[in-house]
């Protein structure tokens, strides 16, 4: 029955037979007939069909809830397994805000250094959106911003508090400076991310706290194509300091910590309030505290 909860799942995700048929790398036919055999199975109608997908019935909503809980909890057995003959193994997906990839990066690879058989699937999202995976378990663990959104029961680590900087170009009158004041953006032609980011809404509030007007002209929901723009154009951007230090090196670009009295964001791992939660991920949010400890 696993095979046709994945299926089921898949379907449920994609909303398109043929895009979840391609998702598992099976013939649509295959999808099709297993849907039908697990509605046989359970008794019930899971899909409104016709000569499209037509979304979940009230019995497939409350299916899919058990579906990915089963699936989960199979990875986490299979997981656990393993580990008396192999150590820790499996895959763990985990999504990310843009502004901490960094420490992703940082995490993963401390990670894998003691535990080289477990792989890791990294995507970027918004925070709220990390949050609602989590639910869906459609992650196993998020790295996203600690306090301004309801999180829910979950447990967490943090890692670092983000600190603004300012990136323009070297033939900026600000480039030559160190430091700058926020209220010094009055007026300035901005590079920043979407609306929908968590990052975008604190640098909002940050800057109206400042008495500043902001003035974005490009907007986008990449960190890289901030930067890019900085770097082609006559706009500045504000990123952490961290996730700008990685993208400026060896660009003709300059970096000014931005300072004032602002409220601290902490940013860190999340993982979902589970007992028993599985060996991987508990080595993982170890993992988490044992990188930021003072050496």
């Amino acid at each position: 029955m696993l095979d046709k909860l994945e299926m089921f799942v898949a379907l449920a995700r994609e909303g398109h037979f043929g895009r979840a048929a391609e998702s598992l790398n099976i013939a649509q036919p295959t999808l099709s007939g297993g849907i039908k055999q697990l509605e046989d199975q359970l008794g019930v109608q899971l899909v409104h069909r016709g000569s499209r997908y037509g979304g979940l019935t009230p019995e497939g909503q409350s299916a899919l809830t058990w579906a990915k809980r089963i699936l989960r909890d199979t990875k986490h057995l299979r997981d656990e397994m393993r580990m008396g003959h192999k150590g820790l193994s499996g895959e763990v997906r985990i999504a990310v805000i843009p502004t901490a990839q960094t420490w992703a990066a940082r995490l993963c690879s401390a990670f894998s250094n003691k535990h080289p058989n477990v792989r890791f699937t990294l995507l970027s999202r918004t925070s709220r959106e990390i949050l609602q995976m989590l639910d869906d378990f459609e992650v196993d663990a998020g790295i996203s911003y600690l306090e301004n959104e309801p999180m829910g029961r979950v447990d967490t680590a943090p890692l670092y508090e983000e600190s603004y900087t300012v990136v323009c170009a070297q033939s900026s009158p600000f480039a030559q400076n160190t430091h700058m004041k926020w209220a010094d953006l009055n007026d300035a032609p901005l590079a920043l991310l979407t609306p929908d980011m968590q990052n975008r809404r604190i640098i909002d509030q940050l800057l109206a706290q400042n008495g500043v007007t902001a003035r974005p002209c490009i907007e986008s929901n990449s960190t890289i194509a901030l930067v890019a723009n900085v770097a082609a154009g006559n706009c500045m951007t504000i990123l952490p300091k961290d996730m700008a230090e990685f993208l400026t090196v060896g660009k003709n670009l300059a970096l000014v910590q931005l300072e004032g009295s602002v409220s601290k964001h902490p940013v860190g791992l999340v993982l979902p309030h589970r007992d028993p939660r599985s060996p991987v991920l508990a080595a993982l949010l170890t993992e988490a505290k044992i990188l930021t400890k003072p050496d």
